[in-house]
């Protein structure tokens, strides 16, 4: 089995989002990491031009998506999954916890009794540790909770795919305050990523640059232990923790959390379409 795969990011820079192709070599099986529907909140449109650089890459390297995984449902951005298997295939994959998500949001968006919290939406629900062959390589599901409560981390060989759990080191760590979100959980889950070896890779899901540093998508575990701002070596649960809520109490929402949720707990499916022929996403007043 191959311990050293083959990784392309691309980087969203609107909501400072990396997806990932991970594969063998040319002509070879590959998976997708956090993919990106472009939306403009302004006018409810969606594009797909961060997503067509994915297509555009697997077609020129005659790459055979095998799945499209999610490493939660985000809030920050749209996942294209849904349009990504209509154009190169593969299976629609996320953690199991995510009906948790989908019963919570359910509720908040009062979504009907049509739809489905047991995770239906998805091709597949990946359990702990669980272990997935894609030709000569395979992915380990790891369950990361903290950020949310359904979270997962991906691991290929020496790369682990973080997700939101933890950023590069002088960014620190993913907030907590979203339904399921803990940051005492999140405290143990980055300590479950740091107890692998040193110098496996560890790729982000997203970058948000301090001091105009040019943007990075992949550090180290050892990097990590040793630098990060809000988890080194040396910083105990307990302090994390009140760091961490102490710093959530004052983040604003994110911006396009209403319409990714929505789309996002569908597996990257918009609403059905109405008597008139249109898709509508709700926004809860005084609720959020």
């Amino acid at each position: 089995m191959n311990n050293s795969p083959l990784i392309k990011e691309f980087f969203d820079k609107d909501t400072g989002t990396f997806s990932y192709v991970v594969y063998e070599k040319k002509g070879s099986p590959a998976i997708v990491i956090d993919s990106v529907l472009n939306y403009d909140p302004k006018s409810g449109r969606t594009r797909t031009s961060s997503a067509d650089q994915v297509v555009f890459f697997t077609l020129e390297n005659e790459l055979k998506i095998e799945w499209i995984l999610e490493t939660h449902a985000h809030a920050d951005h749209l996942t294209a999954s849904a349009y990504l298997k209509e154009k190169v295939g593969g299976k629609v994959a996320i953690g199991n916890k995510i009906s948790f998500i989908q019963k919570t949001f359910k509720d908040i968006f009062n979504l009907g009794e049509d739809f489905s919290t047991d995770g239906a939406q998805f091709d597949y629900l990946l359990n702990e540790k669980e272990e997935v062959i894609f030709g000569n390589l395979a992915f380990q599901t790891l369950f990361v909770p903290g950020h949310t409560c359904a979270c997962v981390a991906y691991k290929v060989g020496d790369a682990i795919f973080t997700g939101d759990t933890i950023f590069m080191p002088d960014v620190g760590t993913a907030r907590c305050d979203f339904p399921g979100g803990d940051a005492s959980t999140l405290y143990e889950s980055i300590q479950k990523l740091l107890s692998y070896p040193k110098e496996v890779r560890l790729f982000m899901c997203h970058d948000y640059p301090p001091n105009g540093r040019e943007i990075r998508f992949c550090t180290t575990v050892a990097d990590q232990k040793k630098n990060n701002i809000h988890i080194h070596d040396d910083v105990k649960k307990q302090d994390f923790v009140e760091m961490r809520n102490s710093r959530d109490k004052n983040l604003a929402l994110p911006v396009l959390m209403i319409p990714s949720i929505q789309i996002n707990i569908r597996a990257g499916h918009v609403p059905s379409k109405e008597s008139n022929n249109i898709s509508y996403l709700k926004i809860p007043i005084n609720l959020l």
